[in-house]
C-alpha cells in the first residue's frame, strides 16, 4: 500500500494557449418593463436569425404594445459588428435603444 499523499490528484490545464485578458463583469441591468422602451433586434448573418427575431417582435407587439422595435442587421458575417465596416452605424444604433435581443440562428 502506497503512502504517497498525491495519489489520485490531477492537475487540470486549460486547452487554450492564453487566458482571456478581459476581466469578467456582471450582466447588464435588466429593464423593469418593456412598454415605452425601444428594443433593438440585432440580426446576424445566419439564415435563421431573422425568422427568430420576427417571432420575438410578434410576441413583444402582443404583450408590450407600447414597445418600439428597432432592427439592425450585421454588415458582415462572422465578424463582431464593432470590428466591422458598420462600426459607426452600430454604435449609433446602440445609443438609440434601451435594450437589445441578439439572434444567432443556424
Amino acid at each position: 500500500m502506497s503512502t504517497d499523499k498525491n495519489i489520485g490528484e490531477q492537475q487540470v490545464l486549460s486547452p487554450w494557449a492564453d487566458a482571456d485578458p478581459v476581466p469578467a463583469r456582471g450582466i447588464a441591468e435588466r429593464l423593469d418593463d418593456l412598454n415605452g422602451k425601444t428594443i433593438g433586434l440585432f440580426c446576424n448573418a445566419k439564415r435563421a436569425a431573422h425568422p427568430m427575431l420576427q417571432a420575438a417582435e410578434k410576441w413583444m407587439s402582443k404583450h408590450f404594445p407600447k414597445t418600439e422595435i428597432s432592427w439592425y442587421r450585421a454588415s458582415v458575417a462572422n465578424v463582431p459588428e464593432i470590428e466591422s465596416k458598420g462600426k459607426e452605424k452600430f454604435e449609433k444604433w446602440v445609443d438609440s435603444i434601451d435594450g437589445a435581443i441578439l439572434a444567432v440562428g443556424d
